[in-house]
């Protein structure tokens, strides 16, 4: 056994002269933790700076040109896994040789955080595992944390066309990632969040071990569903229970400015789009634009609509609940809910739905920033004036504010450790989006995000202002793992997770106590004394 790991070994090694010396010890760990029959293909998924094909396998899944410079700090190591035992026995190696560990399924977290960090680190790409198996007599899928949400909605759809799940629009998002945040879509106010609909889970723990709901015990499978995987292990797996779609859902975009009463407009939107039918979910982008007058500039909102229904009832709706739109059939188009699915992430595309749906890589990666905000009281007219004036003064920010109420006020904030249940209307996402390259670009658009996020202070919620996991922002709080990593953690730990923070610390303290799986936003251990 000893003379065929070594030769398995120097095979590999051959052409890593003069690598990093944690290299060489993480492949001998990895041959030494392998199966027999897994040991020849160590060489296959570990690639370092010197191999050829290191930056195509790190870049493929980099969402944000923010962290794909020459300043951006690279990984010592990518483990490109192919079977669960691939995973357990890096986890196993990483932890011996003390050695950070990020966990990659789709890479849109917004930060860069499961593949950027300031200190030596490994990134294990899961997204080999992409294996769906979707059982329509019991509504259940079994899908695997590197599948994508177009690749899951399209496997639903293969087997049944009244049958959907409530996640992410952006169809090349992670499963492993969206669902472990919490996860919404456009469907949220009829059925709640991702993990509201998650029954049971396959995660690596510390140890290396693989366990399920059972095995993990409840408060670790609590603690999955919303308070961010990569605390708490390696996400697998996860069952989800299917939700009932109509055979016929029906979308829009209508567009207003301030010349057509887009004040008044908004106004009225927040005053009653958490009460309209619990099947309607209409997202507001608001964004600068330039005006009729040269050099001036103004504000234009943009409704988007997705109803569980056909467009005859869907104007029932909005005539009753929301005339101020005046929102007309000709701008409504019925659709299955597959179709709409891809129409939600690609409007204008007239390539098929199965290539849209499949599609892994993003049409255009941009540089950007996000952050997020929820708002609890309507913001008065004078309030939007202000931010219109923000808005042009800026002239390269954005909102987008989503919806909510329906199912979200019928479930407590304690159910999951997504704490932001009943009593938003809604929740705002600050976007820039930038193709220039350089420092220079970087700190115009960063300032204006920041800026933006700062004036919106007054009208948003308040002790703690909340945010939202899956809309990674570092500007709210970092921990270095150090003896003060509670405090630091508890400064953006109670934005995301409210209440529910303190069970998160206990149950991160009670599986992870040496606190192995960490991140720049990782729920912190607490320690004794």
């Amino acid at each position: 056994m000893f003379l065929q790991i070594l030769l398995v070994f120097s095979l590999i090694s051959v052409t890593h002269a003069a690598i990093d010396p944690d290299y060489t010890a993480f492949v001998q760990c990895l041959v030494k933790n392998s199966s027999p029959g897994d040991k020849n293909m160590v060489s296959s998924i570990v690639y370092t700076p010197q191999n050829s094909s290191f930056a195509s396998v790190l870049q493929a899944y980099i969402r944000n040109k923010r962290f794909n410079t020459s300043r951006t700090l690279k990984p010592t190591i990518i483990v490109t896994a192919t079977k669960y035992s691939h995973v357990q026995s890096t986890v196993i190696c990483a932890k011996n040789m003390g050695i950070q560990l990020k966990i990659r399924s789709g890479g849109h977290d917004y930060d860069g955080i499961s593949y950027v960090s300031d200190e030596k680190f490994i990134v294990l790409d899961m997204f080999n595992f992409r294996k769906i198996d979707v059982d329509i007599e019991s509504e259940t899928v079994v899908v695997e944390a590197g599948a994508i949400l177009g690749e899951l909605y399209y496997k639903i759809w293969e087997k049944s066309n009244v049958h959907g799940f409530p996640a992410g629009v952006c169809l090349t998002v992670g499963v492993g990632g969206h669902l472990s945040g919490g996860g919404y879509g456009n469907m949220l106010r009829k059925f709640g969040l991702s993990v509201d609909h998650m029954i049971d889970a396959k995660i690596v723990d510390v140890k290396g071990r693989i366990l399920d709901r059972r095995s993990m015990g409840e408060d670790l499978f609590w603690a999955i569903r919303g308070g961010g995987g990569a605390s708490f292990g390696v996400i697998l797996s996860y069952t989800i229970k299917l939700v009932k779609v109509p055979r016929v859902t029906t979308v829009f975009q209508v567009t207003r400015t301030l010349d057509e009463n887009a004040t008044d407009i908004v106004h009225r939107y927040q005053f009653v789009v958490d009460k309209l039918d619990d099947g309607l979910f209409v997202r507001l982008v608001l964004q600068p634009e330039d005006g009729k007058v040269e050099r001036m500039k103004t504000v234009s909102a943009t409704f988007m609509g997705m109803f569980l229904g056909g467009s005859t009832r869907l104007m029932r709706v909005m005539d009753k609940g929301f005339p101020e739109l005046g929102l007309k059939k000709v701008d409504c188009l019925e659709m299955s809910w597959i179709r709409s699915s891809a129409w939600w992430d690609n409007i204008d595309n007239k390539r098929s739905v199965k290539e849209l749906l499949f599609l892994r890589n993003s049409d255009g990666v941009n540089f950007l920033k996000r952050k997020s905000d929820y708002v609890q009281t309507p913001i008065p007219k004078e309030g939007l004036e202000s931010m219109w004036r923000k808005l042009t003064e800026l002239g390269k920010v954005g909102f987008v504010f989503n919806p909510y109420g329906g199912k979200m006020n019928e479930i407590s904030s304690s159910a999951t450790p997504f704490p932001h249940r009943a009593g938003n209307i809604y929740k705002i996402q600050y976007t820039a989006n930038w193709h220039e390259e350089g420092p220079e670009a970087d700190k115009i658009y960063m300032s204006q995000i920041r800026s933006l996020y700062s004036f919106m202070t007054p009208f948003v919620s308040k002790n703690p202002r909340g945010a939202y996991l899956n809309y990674r922002d570092l500007d709210i709080g970092v921990s270095n793992h150090g003896k003060d990593s509670y405090t630091q953690g508890k400064v953006y730990g109670q934005k995301y997770f409210g209440a529910n923070f303190e069970r998160l610390v206990k149950v991160k303290t009670a599986v992870d106590p040496d606190n192995f799986f960490r991140n720049e936003q990782s729920i912190p251990v607490k320690m004794q004394g």
